[in-house]
């Protein structure tokens, strides 16, 4: 039973599927600081179109990968995924990258949710306004004149500091708990994440000829291309396409499996072989790192429901969407 104190804060304990409803911009906003954040988390413009709207939950966001120092899972509390709540990115210079957005718990509501003695709303004067908000997406120009952004993405380690380890086994029972995953994903996330660190450790460690599958991570990637190949085929949203096999792909990638700058993700081995529809061309996104926006010189294919399922990656809960090459494509 959730304690009247967690109510008042908002914390709902929620679990994937539960339906909730979006709260009223005008209770959001009596949560949130001057500087439009909760918990150093933005509420963000592209959110305003969902309040009112009712949505089940798609994970509970208890863990974050880091994509902007790499330091592995970062901590993140009383925030869920909500099931096709993505950032159209129109507050945001029209970035393209479709993150699926964090909603922290004090932000929804239960829908016909049964009385347990909980404080439901008790908002109180909003110190942040709506023009706030819009004007918090952006931070002071940088020294060349460009435009830096200021997005959930770009905040993320404030909004989750603490580092999780993967020998923090609380993180993996709470995957079971919250519906994230079923028991033999969270054993085999866990099988992946020790075979790695002993891959990495074994390269530190051992000669080059006691390393195991020359210490390749799980998936035993390796790109063999000394110059990155290109190829544009025009494709348009909405074309049905296949994924070439994996050998074929890495033949287009280096030994860092990059080709032109983008990654062929071990999270993407999965869909190789299978067929899907454009969703978009991608030729602009923010560097999260920076917050300037990175204009590609080679657009980029968002395929549908081909998203990360953090199978490599303990089970993060990001979803974000692979991001193809042309050159990795036929069309079907």
């Amino acid at each position: 039973m959730q304690t009247k104190d967690a109510a008042r804060r908002g914390v709902l304990n929620l679990r994937v599927g539960e339906l909730v409803e979006v709260r009223s911009a005008a209770e959001i906003l009596a949560t949130l600081d001057d500087k439009g954040e909760l918990d150093a988390l933005p509420f963000m413009p592209e959110m305003l179109q969902y309040c009112g709207q009712q949505l089940r939950v798609y994970k509970v966001a208890h863990k974050a990968c880091d994509t902007i120092t790499y330091s592995g899972l970062r901590r993140m509390r009383d925030a869920v995924h909500l099931t096709g709540a993505r950032c159209d990115g129109q507050a945001h210079g029209g970035c393209q990258t479709a993150c699926l957005i964090y909603w922290k718990e004090a932000w929804l509501k239960r829908v016909n949710p049964v009385h347990n003695g909980e404080v439901t709303d008790e908002s109180g004067p909003s110190r942040c306004t709506l023009p706030l908000v819009e004007a918090n997406t952006t931070k002071d120009r940088a020294p060349n004149g460009a435009e830096v952004f200021s997005c959930q993405a770009t905040e993320l380690l404030r909004a989750a500091p603490e580092r999780l380890p993967l020998r923090d086994l609380g993180q993996h029972a709470q995957d079971l708990r919250s519906g994230n995953v079923g028991l033999w994903t969270m054993l085999r996330t866990i099988g992946v994440g020790v075979f790695d660190r002993i891959q990495r450790r074994s390269t530190r460690v051992l000669p080059r000829w006691l390393w195991f599958r020359d210490g390749l991570r799980w998936g035993f990637l390796r790109g063999t291309a000394t110059k990155t190949p290109t190829g544009r085929t025009d494709l348009q949203p909405g074309e049905l396409v296949r994924v070439k096999p994996k050998e074929e792909i890495l033949k287009t990638v280096n030994g860092g499996l990059l080709n032109r700058g983008l990654s062929f993700d071990h999270e993407m081995l999965r869909y190789c072989g299978h067929e899907a529809r454009v969703l978009r061309r991608v030729d602009q996104v923010i560097d999260e790192k920076t917050g300037k926006m990175l204009h590609l010189k080679n657009p980029c294919i968002i395929l549908e429901e081909t998203i990360c399922t953090g199978a490599y990656n303990a089970s993060c809960p990001r979803a974000f969407y692979a991001f193809w090459r042309e050159i990795w494509l036929d069309r079907v």
